[in-house]
């Protein structure tokens, strides 16, 4: 291991009760420290936190947003969930296992603003990687701090909520809210991809897709259409036979996205197969009549914990998002509940093939205690 980047840094909040010194620094981290210069992430209510530099040195704005996982950093920085967001990984020793190939990401491409880590390793020690995550983020032009304590900060998220940010070194920028925006169209595949072959044809609404939710259908030998977020899948010049869509998962606000909503609202009124995924989830909500609201801070993390209702099994499941289903729309039940804050995980019709999550079943990495929703969704097609 290598402990030449475990780094101090100062918190200082005219607001806040609290106040943390910078310690002394040992060699090797002064060594560090003169190579990295030195950035520092600003808060929306005036906190500062200082550190180092490990990424591409240019200021960047977002939505500040926090990640307990003790893995995966290269499937949660490349998750169009993100986009819009400056993510702070509160887990060591992030870098440790480098950036294996494009094969095992969740999209082609770096998503977040910014990312922010305690302790960043630059030692890499895996047959898989093919760079470090330094070189990485500076490939695609990412910046990124080490700080003292990301544990502090995300005690101060989650006192005050998600708040905007920004990292800035030299230069400064505005605020950024990414929630005025549909980030769903920057993520969202801009042509129609067809992959593998099977019995079943499912059309996938490409809201910011994790790459993995492809492979889970794919492993279950079926035929996968990937179209945009805006495309009409009714329309004559559209249409090709489908035999049940899948809502993915994807970024922001998702009053933003009304193009899918109407779509979804279509497929409705013809009772075709419905799957929701994170976002998809308050989508097939908000179009079938019910509501959303805006989490406190988001559900991101490997370890939520989703109670199946009407039973005493609670699953493990991997979570991305800032905003949450509120009133289920008329005809349908909850299907999962959140054993830390009681928001709703899940839902399903009473009688039609029409269902949706809010957590990951493809979660990669993480838990694959769900993965059987799957399974559950080609079962409602034979039906």
């Amino acid at each position: 291991m290598n402990r030449n980047s475990i780094h101090t840094s100062t918190i200082v909040n005219d607001i806040s009760p609290y106040y943390v010194e910078e310690s002394e620094q040992s060699l090797s981290d002064r060594s560090f420290a003169e190579r990295s210069p030195s950035g520092t992430l600003l808060l929306e209510d005036g906190s500062r936190f200082a550190g180092f530099s490990f990424g591409y040195e240019q200021a960047t704005a977002g939505e500040v947003v926090f990640s307990t996982n003790m893995v995966g950093y290269p499937e949660a920085i490349t998750d169009p969930s993100f986009t819009g967001e400056i993510l702070v990984m509160t887990y060591p020793l992030i870098g440790n296992y480098g950036v294996p190939g494009p094969a095992l990401w969740e999209s082609n491409s770096i998503r977040v603003k910014g990312l922010v880590v305690s302790n960043y390793i630059d030692t890499p020690s895996h047959y898989s990687s093919i760079m470090t995550l330094k070189q990485w983020l500076h490939q695609e032009k990412i910046a990124a701090l080490e700080i003292k304590d990301t544990r502090l900060l995300t005690q101060h998220i989650r006192q005050h909520g998600s708040m905007l940010g920004k990292i800035i070194f030299e230069d400064t920028i505005p605020f950024y809210d990414p929630n005025q925006e549909n980030l769903v169209a920057q993520v969202s595949t801009s042509s129609v991809q067809v992959e593998g072959h099977g019995d079943y044809t499912i059309a996938l609404i490409d809201c910011g897709a994790k790459r993995n939710i492809v492979r889970s259908l794919l492993d279950r030998h079926v035929r996968v259409v990937t179209v945009p977020w805006d495309w009409d899948l009714f329309s004559p010049t559209n249409h090709f036979d489908f035999d049940a869509i899948l809502i993915s998962n994807g970024p922001g606000n998702p009053q933003m996205v009304q193009q899918t909503i109407q779509t979804i609202r279509k497929a409705l009124e013809r009772k075709i197969p419905l799957f929701g995924i994170c976002l998809g989830h308050q989508l097939l909500a908000l179009a079938a009549g019910g509501t959303t609201y805006k989490l406190k801070f988001g559900h991101r993390s490997q370890n939520q914990p989703c109670v199946l209702n009407g039973t005493p099994r609670c699953y493990i499941t991997t979570q991305n998002h800032g905003f949450a289903v509120d009133q289920l729309p008329q005809g349908f039940t909850p299907w999962f509940t959140n054993a830390n804050d009681g928001s709703n995980e899940g839902m399903k019709h009473h009688e039609l093939p029409f269902f949706s999550v809010q957590f990951h079943p493809e979660a990669a990495p993480g838990p694959m205690d769900t993965e059987w929703i799957f399974d559950y969704f080609l079962e409602r097609i034979r039906c």
